[in-house]
């Protein structure tokens, strides 16, 4: 484990420098994450076997670059196709006033969720839905954020019902995001601006406003 504690520190070290202090208890919420991860990774693929030696920054530092880009006044956040947690459950450790919500359709890795969720000790537990996307009821979500999941197209219309009028949606989006925005425009009038990631050169944050189909 000595090689993922080396993560941790560099982890800590680049959220300083985008001006974000992690206090002891989210770190010690994100390093609870980070061991049951460990553990659950060895019976369930929960993220690439590749990604586990950089899991500090590859996922963890991916994630909670977002603390920068969701309002002070969002009071709720769902999180698309959550998967391992990112970037939902880090989220959750990092802005522990918001009430999150995260949507998988996978029920292995929903029992995952909840069992990272209660191993954090998170003060407000997420609310985990098992099912589609596209078929549970809407969220009604602040904020609305998605990472490795879908076509821009295809997570614009996901996302559709599960925002508020005044909702932000918060995608990852990797190297062919350009692509991915030129197509989406045709089907979609989207208010929208780019932030470089902090973990990959060619990888972008989506920032969309309130979105309309054309």
């Amino acid at each position: 484990m000595t090689h993922i504690h080396a993560g941790r520190d560099l982890f800590l070290r680049e959220m300083r420098q985008l001006g974000v202090d992690v206090s002891r208890e989210t770190r010690d919420r994100l390093e609870a994450l980070v061991n049951i991860l460990v553990r659950w990774q060895k019976a369930i693929n929960l993220v690439g076997n590749t990604t586990m030696e950089g899991i500090w920054t590859r996922h963890i530092l991916d994630s909670a670059q977002l603390k920068l880009l969701i309002p002070e006044r969002a009071k709720t956040l769902t999180d698309l196709g959550s998967g391992a947690g990112f970037p939902g459950l880090v989220v959750a450790a990092l802005r522990p006033d918001l009430d999150v919500t995260l949507i998988e359709a996978d029920a292995r890795k929903a029992a995952f969720l909840g069992e990272a969720g209660r191993h954090m000790d998170l003060e407000k537990q997420p609310k985990i839905i098992v099912g589609r996307i596209e078929s549970v009821a809407p969220a009604k979500a602040d904020v609305v954020t998605a990472r490795a999941l879908a076509p821009l197209t295809k997570l614009l219309k996901w996302a559709h019902p599960h925002r508020t009028d005044t909702a932000i949606c918060l995608f990852h989006k990797g190297k062919d995001w350009q692509a991915e925005l030129r197509e989406a425009m045709k089907d979609w009038d989207i208010p929208g601006k780019p932030f470089n990631s902090v973990t990959d050169l060619d990888a972008v944050i989506l920032r969309i406003g309130h979105y309309t189909a054309r």
